[in-house]
């Protein structure tokens, strides 16, 4: 994870699929950048074949799934992996060995977006929490200070109504940790999914 330790925010984009403005979900990939444009890392959705085409049609971000990220030259950094649920949706953080990193936990609030996140590997836990107003933007906290953030941005009326293909930008307090930094990335992905895909509404 040490392709974000330098940077205080990055750019998440979603790639456009033709095939979303025709209804049909397909599988997440996103690509992930600098303010600068600078490609850093990307993330794919892996779940294939006729039941995973089925589960993403029906199932939304219950579904199970995993996501993959990759440097720049296309070789894997981490994973993330979702179990199905039909709430309390969690990610699973993992390194390429196998060994958990940390987990991402949806939590219920009423009338609050909430979500508890655990650094296991350096015993750290943050948790964000976004108003019921506060529709595209999604604070983290750590010891009762905001951390980073995650936010939406909105990218044209068109590709808004059309498409899932989505746009974040995520921030990142300068002694954060490249574990802290890529469990909040991991977080994004999973925001955008429950709260964005349109299978999920």
């Amino acid at each position: 994870m040490h392709r974000l330790r330098n940077h205080s925010s990055v750019i998440i984009r979603q790639r456009k699929e033709l095939a979303e403005l025709f209804g049909f979900e397909t599988r997440n990939k996103y690509e992930i950048s600098d303010e600068k444009g600078n490609l850093i890392l990307y993330c794919a959705e892996t779940q294939k074949g006729f039941w995973g085409f089925l589960a993403r049609q029906f199932l939304g971000h219950w579904r199970s799934f995993e996501l993959h990220f990759f440097d720049s030259q296309k070789q894997p950094v981490w994973k993330a992996n979702h179990p199905f649920r039909f709430i309390f949706q969690r990610l699973e953080i993992l390194a390429n060995d196998g060994h958990q990193i940390g987990s991402a936990v949806w939590k219920w609030a009423f009338l609050r977006k909430r979500y508890a996140l655990n650094n296991e590997r350096e015993g750290k836990n943050f948790f964000i929490e976004s108003g019921f107003f506060s529709i595209w933007r999604f604070p983290v906290f750590h010891q009762g200070q905001e951390v980073g953030a995650i936010q939406k941005k909105w990218g044209g009326l068109l590709k808004e109504v059309l498409t899932d293909a989505d746009t974040f930008q995520v921030e990142f307090a300068g002694h954060l940790s490249e574990a802290d930094r890529g469990l909040i990335l991991s977080t994004a992905i999973l925001v955008d999914l429950t709260y964005f895909e349109r299978k999920a509404r």
